[in-house]
């Protein structure tokens, strides 16, 4: 008898699970037998904010094939009507992380092996995904390799529920280092959570090495630790401007790109010196470094919701405050970023806090100076060309894959609705119902 592989057993057991409402073979990636119609009291059409009322959309197979008021219904059509909902496209996460659940992160990466962070990793795709998330781009690892690499091929050959995944392997930290493991006994040699690398050489010996376990970008951490004193908010760079050049020079030599945890300056100002896709968390920007990104096109990913999170569940009060005192100083440097036409992307940073939740960060970046029509822009539109699938993914138009979500009520009106996602279908495969 032919041994069973992890991956079929782990797919067999999510499928079992899943609630009633999912058909069993969703996670199949069989072409549908017939059309599906999708009728709500509304649609959003993400590009240009207007509300169709009411909404249809004609799917064949994985694709859209119409959208509109009122679709061409061909025979054997089957009509889905979601009521008093609105249709939108599924959400997008750039900035997520499969491999952490709430607790010590290093602890995390010691206690817990590969084997069983990979498990907890499929899980909390699985959870994103019936929260509305049909597309993320996995920030790293945290010490758990090209794990990634088996999740995301896992889900694209239909064997469990997820999200379309941008994944980037283990991130890369210098030694001691924002995610190594400096608050532990040195004597004991633990690992970091991150992929060392010291100089330029280094780093283009290790986005190789990435790139050959299939990484679909690069994640590097710029900054790190910071510290908020009498004030002020300071953190330290990790790689100069010259570095990250040549990682961004190696990564585009393969046709990918740069990512960065970067919070403060200089280490922000070397990034977008450097041409890096997107600069994580971006606490902090000097108007030099909007002005670059301005210019070059370099997203900003604010991460509110993690944040909040741990301002609201500090290890101590003190620390609570402080952290409470970043998030205070982020959302007013968010206001001026805004104002200096720094382009946005919608990134929770979701792992540290529960999977499936991450919502929260469409209501944090309204309540701290976007347009709701503007956040869902940055997640839809803006996140679909930085994970590289503008004109597939993002929008309900005609020969977009069909992902798409609804909720109640109308998000334009009420962003939080996306917090209770009723409908979820990637792919033209109907996840929740």
């Amino acid at each position: 008898m032919k041994n069973t592989s992890l991956v079929t057993i782990l797919a067999t057991l999510l499928l079992s699970t899943a609630s009633t409402s999912n058909l069993a073979g969703q996670a199949s990636t069989a072409v549908a037998p017939r059309p599906v119609v999708l009728h709500a009291a509304r649609l959003l059409d993400i590009e240009s904010g207007k509300i169709l009322a009411p909404g249809e959309i004609l799917v064949q197979g994985e694709r859209i094939v119409e959208v509109g008021s009122a679709v061409t219904h061909p025979e054997r059509t089957e009509t889905i009507d979601l009521g008093d909902c609105t249709l939108l496209p599924g959400l997008i996460d750039a900035h997520v992380h499969l491999f952490l659940h709430p607790g010590a992160e290093d602890l995390q990466t010691v206690e817990e092996s590969v084997p069983q962070r990979t498990i907890l990793a499929t899980l909390a795709a699985r959870d994103d995904l019936m929260a509305g998330f049909t597309a993320e781009r996995d920030m790293g690892t945290e010490g758990a390799g090209s794990a990634d690499t088996a999740v995301r091929n896992a889900i694209n050959q239909g064997l469990i529920p997820g999200p379309r995944l941008r994944i980037s392997g283990n991130a890369v930290d210098i030694l001691g280092g924002h995610e190594d493991a400096i608050n532990f006994n040195p004597a004991q040699h633990v690992l970091p959570n991150a992929t060392w690398a010291n100089n330029a050489a280094e780093l283009v010996t290790v986005i190789r090495e990435q790139f050959k376990e299939d990484a679909d970008f690069i994640k590097i951490y710029e900054t790190g630790r910071d510290s908020f004193r009498d004030g002020k908010f300071s953190t330290v760079y990790q790689f100069t401007e010259a570095e990250l050049s040549a990682a961004v020079q190696e990564a585009a030599r393969a046709g990918k790109h740069v990512a960065v945890h970067a919070t403060g300056e200089p280490g922000t100002l070397y990034a977008a010196q450097a041409g890096v896709s997107s600069i994580d968390h971006a606490n902090q920007l000097s108007d030099e470094t909007m002005r670059l990104m301005r210019e070059k096109q370099i997203f900003a990913v604010p991460t509110f919701t993690i944040s909040e999170y741990f301002a609201d569940h500090g290890a101590s009060p003190l620390q609570s405050a402080r952290s409470h005192q970043i998030l205070d100083l982020h959302a007013q440097e968010f206001r001026k970023q805004l104002a200096a036409g720094v382009p946005m992307a919608l990134g929770s940073d979701v792992g540290p806090f529960p999977h499936g939740t991450q919502a929260r960060e469409f209501v944090l970046m309204v309540q701290y100076g976007m347009a709701p029509l503007a956040v869902l822009q940055a997640s839809l539109l803006h996140g679909a060309k930085l994970l590289g699938w503008q004109d597939q993914i993002g929008a309900l138009k005609p020969g977009y894959y069909a992902d798409v979500i609804a909720v109640p009520g109308n998000p334009l009106q009420d962003i939080s609705v996306l917090q209770r996602v009723s409908f979820v279908m990637k792919g033209g495969v109907v996840y929740r119902q």
